[in-house]
């Protein structure tokens, strides 16, 4: 695996990810309702960095 990807974006279904946000108001966790990372006009399914981990824990792949 190459340096620049990392643990966490292995585990994302197809790679992508949201822009981050420069700033507030920050898109609301689709699980929680707490702020995420990326900017509210994001359309999708957008998880905060908690959710992102459960997540990626819980479709991991195991052996």
């Amino acid at each position: 695996m190459s340096d620049d990807v990392t643990d966490r974006d292995y585990c994302l279904a197809g790679g992508e990810r949201p822009p981050k946000a420069d700033g507030p108001p920050y898109a609301a966790c689709v699980q929680c309702q707490e702020p995420t990372e990326y900017p509210e006009t994001y359309r999708g399914i957008t998880l905060c960095p908690v959710c992102e981990w459960r997540e990626a824990e819980r479709t991991a792949c195991s052996g």
